[in-house]
């Protein structure tokens, strides 16, 4: 019998939904670059339900317990008292989120002598010490592709609410105003601005692709370079650094992994590169950027604005300044667990769960490390090394919420 211990966001505060907004979602079975969506023998889900949340259980109790396994679902994943922490000594699998990540530091994956397998319900697997993880023979799986184009949509959402004005707009009607001169002193078109995305991956030339209809001029960088078909279809202009690419952007999207080499990446110095004016969207990871860094760029204008739903720790301290800093468009980490993106991610989670338990291969583009190395997707996406550190700050957000 197998441990699995399920680490998933709380309920809704007003209660599990008795019902949906919608009766139904669009069923998704091939992706944009010909993967196929995830493919379980069997779901005990209906698609479109709250699956992400400890209610939901992603799915999964009636298949485990059916093998004889032991399910443990909990949101309590911080602090030595966490119920996480107590089921470390005997877990073999843990499942986690990026919207409420199971920080697998090397000191608890020391604590986890039986851990075998760390899954990710969703993309990002930083929370994982992957150094730790290949050297403690741990499989790290994800499943990718599942909530790409969710995340896409976002940031387009995201870009259009900073340039257009549109949270201090809309909250001048909550507030019963009507001053229309509030609502525009910061409220410009998108239409012919420069916007440039750091990674042009899954998420990232989704973002390009739905962006172009906006008369926009599109630029990107990353290590992989694009076909040329591809420049061309969209117009693309390609730079070879970020740094190079900073200057000539209005507005620059985040959409590359955390690891050693991009921790901190927007700086104090590299913010000097940008516009006076520009806008980041950040919905890839909180810890790309310099928290302060990123607070002292919107007080002084240099920045016009920050968005995203990405923080570091997460769940953010009440006292993040990411909160209340000017011009911000924060949202807590929701773009990947859209109830569309949960079906996938749900069935992209039994479908490993099910490669796992039958001793077949998990799909490489799943895979991020296997057999102390990285390997399939893990091996194009990310480098050696620890991104952990610092997340024990993330004890702090039950009990700021307390006092």
């Amino acid at each position: 019998m197998a441990k699995v211990v399920a680490v998933l966001y709380d309920d809704p505060e007003t209660g599990f939904p008795p019902k949906y907004a919608r009766d139904s979602i669009p069923e998704i079975k091939v992706y944009s670059d010909g993967q196929t969506a995830p493919t379980p023998k069997a779901i005990d889900f209906t698609p479109g339900e709250m699956l992400g949340s400890v209610s939901g259980e992603l799915g999964l109790r009636k298949y485990l317990e059916g093998l004889g396994h032991q399910l443990v679902v909990t949101s309590s994943k911080d602090g030595p008292e966490s119920e996480l922490e107590k089921h470390l000594a005997d877990a073999e699998i843990v499942i986690s989120q990026p919207f409420w990540p199971a920080y697998l530091t090397a000191e608890r994956i020391a604590k986890a002598p039986k851990l075998k397998l760390a899954l990710t319900a969703g993309i990002g697997s930083d929370h994982v010490d992957l150094q730790a993880a290949m050297e403690r023979n741990v499989t790290v799986a994800e499943v990718t592709f599942c909530n790409s184009i969710s995340v896409a949509e976002h940031v387009v959402m995201m870009i259009l609410g900073l340039v257009r004005n549109y949270i201090p707009a809309h909250d001048i009607v909550r507030a019963g105003g009507w001053n229309i001169a509030d609502a525009v002193k910061q409220s410009y078109d998108l239409e012919g601005m420069h916007v440039g995305t750091v990674a042009a991956g899954r998420i990232g030339l989704a973002v390009l692709r739905r962006l172009a209809p906006f008369d926009v001029k599109l630029h990107y960088t990353d290590r992989h370079r694009l076909p040329e078909a591809v420049e061309k279809e969209l117009n693309l202009t390609w730079h070879a650094t970020r740094e190079d690419m900073y200057p000539h952007c209005d507005v620059v999207t985040l959409n590359c992994p955390l690891n050693p080499e991009t921790e901190h990446m927007i700086n104090d110095e590299t913010l000097k590169l940008f516009r006076r004016g520009a806008y980041i969207v950040n919905t890839a990871r909180g810890k790309l950027c310099d928290r302060d860094a990123i607070v002292r760029a919107t007080e002084s204008g240099q920045l016009a604005g920050y968005a995203g739903d990405v923080w570091f720790p997460q769940p953010a301290p009440n006292d993040h300044p990411w909160r209340t800093m000017p011009n911000e468009g924060m949202t807590p980490h929701m773009s990947g667990t859209s109830l569309s993106a949960q079906a996938r991610y749900a069935a992209g989670t039994r479908e490993i769960l099910e490669c796992y338990f039958e001793g077949r291969p998990i799909r490489d583009e799943y895979l991020i490390v296997q057999d102390g190395a990285l390997a399939g997707v893990g091996a194009h996406s990310y480098s050696k090394g620890n991104a952990t550190g610092g997340s024990e700050e993330a004890a702090k957000y039950k009990k700021d919420k307390a006092a």
